[in-house]
């Protein structure tokens, strides 16, 4: 496996790969992998003959007030990872080399990026569609591997391919979950033992929609109320939100029909986790 610092390098790299055949799949990451990432590896794997992993903690989707610089970093362990899941290139570029002294531009997608974690984080998504903008420029994927945990960024990337006409598709994997049925994320890692069964009640309440929508209950206020009172009056879960939505716009509905998708955000302490649900209305 290669391990590339330098844009130069990568740009060399990929010039070169344009005259070999098959795709070229990558998977973008912040490092900290663990198996939710490695589950979008082994699938890239599967379908590309070119496999490219980037790590890079992208200060620009931190607000002034978030963790960036606590923010898990293990770049020992995480190439050792991708080397052991036939990763051909690991692109881990320092801060000043992805974003020089004079760098001026940013990406932004709209409407999508409204609500949910956009309103919760209101300079996140545009860290984000600036970033993978620059990596898919410097990559040049055929396909590219995103976790449906982050669900709303896997639309917002989506949109930002469609508008920009890039011959890429997205590959959408599954979310990976703990035994408990907590999703797998780089921060569960700061959890005490309270805080991890107090985390598990989010992925409980996501599960509770949907059993309440398949009973035949559409009204989303009732639905709602079922979920919530899943986290009961614990003073030490803080719920950012947890809404019942559109699964292509995002937009929250007042009745359920066909696909929805259930998003929450919850904050533990300084801890903060996301998750969703897609549902198919019987």
């Amino acid at each position: 496996m290669r391990v590339f610092h330098s844009v130069r390098n990568l740009h060399s790299w990929r010039t070169k790969q344009e005259l070999l055949e098959g795709p070229i799949g990558f998977v973008p990451t912040m490092g900290a992998l663990h198996d939710g990432h490695l589950s979008l590896m082994q699938r890239a794997r599967k379908q590309c003959r070119t496999v490219v992993v980037s790590v890079f903690v992208n200060p620009l989707q931190f607000g002034e007030t978030e963790d960036l610089g606590r923010y898990p970093r293990s770049f020992r362990a995480d190439r050792r990872l991708c080397r052991e899941a036939g990763v051909d290139l690991l692109f881990a570029p320092p801060p000043e080399e992805f974003y020089p002294a004079n760098f001026q531009t940013t990406v932004t997608v709209n409407r999508l990026t409204r609500r949910w974690e956009g309103e919760a984080r209101p300079t996140h998504f545009q860290g984000v569609t600036t970033v993978v903008t620059k990596l898919f420029g410097l990559v040049r994927p055929h396909l590219v591997y995103f976790g449906q945990k982050d669900y709303q960024q896997c639309l917002v990337v989506n949109q930002l391919i469609q508008d920009l006409n890039w011959d890429m598709r997205m590959i959408r994997c599954p979310t990976v979950r703990e035994s408990d049925g907590l999703a797998v994320s780089s921060r569960n890692r700061f959890l005490s033992a309270h805080q991890r069964v107090q985390a598990g009640l989010l992925s409980k309440a996501l599960r509770q929609g949907s059993d309440v929508i398949r009973t035949g209950i559409r009204n989303v206020r009732t639905i709602q109320s079922r979920m919530e009172k899943i986290f009961g009056s614990d003073p030490d879960v803080h719920l950012d939100y947890l809404a019942i939505c559109d699964s292509k716009s995002l937009e929250p509905l007042t009745q359920v029909g066909g696909t929805v998708v259930i998003l929450g955000a919850v904050r533990l302490g300084t801890i903060r986790l996301i998750d969703n649900l897609l549902v198919r209305c019987p």
